[in-house]
């Protein structure tokens, strides 16, 4: 297990089934970032309760709004036009590192205010999972459990 949720979140990534699972839920309207995080905590035993839930929420909103999204939407606003232009492509493989940078710090302020917090106390992840998902639309119930799966094998 990562000590940190950079090294966790790359390493969870990488595991096969992850990418697709993220991307489904990210498409529902579920934070990435936020589900990454859930694991990580789960993982570390850290007790999944709603002042913790909105603690992560109310510091993931306003980089995701403000940072995030804007670049994610520059990124899929150029996908099109980015086949045919090569110099586009390059600048939208630009923004795509931009996006992936920002989600690397929205991930470490994560960290940062989640550190401090008892760890070995439970390990339910799918109250995290549930918790961080909740209010997505048309959320993935199977996606949940592959990353559920994906990290703890069962």
């Amino acid at each position: 297990m990562s000590s940190d949720l950079w090294s966790f979140s790359l390493g969870t990534y990488a595991r096969p089934g992850v990418e697709d699972a993220c991307l489904q839920l990210q498409s529902a309207g579920v934070n990435v970032c936020l589900l990454l995080c859930g694991l990580w905590l789960g993982e570390r035993g850290v007790t999944c309760n709603e002042q913790r839930l909105q603690l992560l929420r109310d510091a993931a909103r306003p980089w995701d709004a403000d940072v995030v999204q804007p670049l994610r939407a520059l990124r899929l606003q150029w996908k099109a036009a980015a086949s045919e232009d090569a110099g586009l492509d390059d600048l939208r493989e630009q923004v795509k590192t931009l996006e992936m940078e920002a989600e690397r710090h929205l991930l470490l302020r994560l960290d940062r205010l989640a550190q401090s917090w008892p760890q070995d106390e439970a390990t339910d992840l799918s109250a995290w999972l549930e918790g961080v998902a909740a209010g997505a639309a048309n959320l993935d119930r199977d996606a949940l459990h592959q990353l559920r799966v994906a990290v703890t094998g069962t």
